[in-house]
């Protein structure tokens, strides 16, 4: 595994410093050679995960001596308030703008928009469809953290049949279809297979989260495992899980890798989680958007930032780190 984690960056070094793929300039705030004028759009300002990767981009922006300036949407799914977000950055003449979309489509008129404005417009941790709807996405490959989780359920379920609850993310969200999809990959399962005993969205959230397992588990408590988009959403499923004697017979994987997620790994409540790494994220989009005041630079296509499970069980055939590996990398308060 420590290869896999060298490979990952050695990646993200080589996509640092190899990912323009054009060198037009459309205008904005700064032609070339000008100070990068930075605006990013977050999908919350409350999600530990969007806060991070907030904090983690301002950081990057004043090292390298870029304005940055940051809005988000009032809650998950909140369209309209990237939408509003958007169009106040293009007022303000920004040169980049860093977007994590609510919805794969919601925004992307107002993407548009901000392109014929001539700015660079970068998709971070969630792809737009079609994805050149942006100049480019940084970004977990989401279908493949989903796989990884369903192997890793799979794997821990052993001899055990699959009796599996589906709790997503927001309807529309390619991150949520994505780790959805990758799941079940993982799993050996197809959408619709009669294994899946129940499906609901959560947006994330780990209050709905525990109502929508709630519902399900009243409909059917034979439950051996759970997918969990996100690691909010792993710990509202656990407190409904733990209120039916259920939590210590149902693997739960999960995704994120925030501090808070490896602590929950670390005291049995998710038996694994698959880290992502928003600091890259946030470093490469700003990196990127310094590269094109600078010098009229694009980046372009998709780049992934890698991901990684952590567990102090592993499983055999599954590449992981332990819970000390991830106390060292993981986002968030530590």
């Amino acid at each position: 595994m420590f290869g896999r984690v060298v490979s990952v960056v050695v990646g993200l070094a080589l996509l640092a410093t190899g990912c323009s793929a054009e060198r037009e300039w459309g205008g904005g705030a700064s032609p070339e050679g000008g100070v990068a004028k930075i605006g990013l759009v977050t999908k919350t300002d409350t999600n530990p995960y969007f806060v991070d990767l907030r904090a983690d981009a301002e950081a990057a922006a004043s090292a390298r001596g870029a304005e940055f300036i940051a809005l988000a949407g009032q809650f998950d799914g909140d369209n309209d308030g990237q939408v509003r977000a958007i169009e106040n950055f293009i007022q303000q003449g920004v040169s980049t703008i860093l977007i994590t979309p609510n919805s794969s489509t919601g925004v992307n008129d107002a993407l548009a928009r901000a392109r014929q404005a001539g700015i660079l417009v970068i998709a971070l941790d969630t792809a737009t469809e079609p994805p050149d709807a942006v100049d480019a996405t940084i970004a977990t490959d989401n279908f493949e953290a989903g796989r990884l989780q369903g192997a890793y359920a799979k794997a821990a379920l052993g001899d055990r049949p699959p009796k599996v609850l589906m709790i997503d993310g927001t309807a529309g969200s390619s991150v949520s279809t994505l780790r959805h999809q990758g799941f079940l990959v993982g799993m050996g399962l197809a959408e619709g297979a009669p294994e899946i005993r129940g499906t609901t969205n959560a947006n994330g959230d780990q209050s709905l989260a525990q109502q929508g397992a709630e519902n399900l588990l009243a409909r059917s408590s034979d439950i051996t495992a759970v997918h969990t988009m996100n690691e909010p959403t792993a710990r509202g499923v656990h407190a409904a899980l733990q209120s039916r004697g259920l939590a210590g017979q149902v693997v739960m994987a999960s995704i994120d890798g925030g501090c808070e997620g490896v602590a929950a790994v670390k005291s049995g409540q998710i038996r694994a989680t698959v880290m992502q790494f928003p600091d890259k994220m946030a470093q490469l989009g700003v990196d990127a958007a310094v590269e094109h005041a600078r010098t009229g630079a694009k980046p372009g296509g998709f780049q992934d930032t890698g991901s990684v499970v952590i567990t102090d069980q592993p499983m055999p055939g599954i590449p992981s780190q332990p819970v000390a590996w991830g106390e060292q990398h993981c986002w968030g308060e530590r």
